[in-house]
């Protein structure tokens, strides 16, 4: 599950330390995956992020941290996320250390 997306290039947070430094650059574009074990990470995420990477416009930098394995990264991730309720899988895309767009759990199920 974890090769699905390191496969294509995404970087893996296994870290707050990690996380901090991926998603504070500056004048870079993040796309943070919050990836997961569920059917709509497998069926739906996975397969749409790898989709969306053959574009020719991709953020700068596409990262992922695991939920349920690396739990304080996945913690720390979702902190930038701010009022957002928690979601796996979910994707945040960064800019200057803001969430300019979420995309929760219901959007990637249906």
């Amino acid at each position: 599950m974890r090769e699905e997306l390191t496969r294509l290039g995404v970087q893996e947070a296994r870290t707050v330390e990690a996380v901090d430094a991926l998603l504070t650059q500056k004048g870079k574009t993040i796309m943070m995956i919050v990836n997961s074990m569920c059917g709509c990470a497998a069926g739906k995420a996975r397969p749409g992020i790898a989709l969306a990477l053959k574009h020719s416009v991709t953020p700068d930098v596409v990262a992922t941290v695991f939920a349920g394995g690396d739990v304080e990264a996945t913690e720390r991730a979702r902190a930038y996320f701010g009022p957002m309720p928690p979601s796996s899988p979910s994707i945040g895309i960064v800019k200057d250390g803001e969430v300019v767009h979420f995309i929760h759990r219901r959007e990637i199920e249906g």
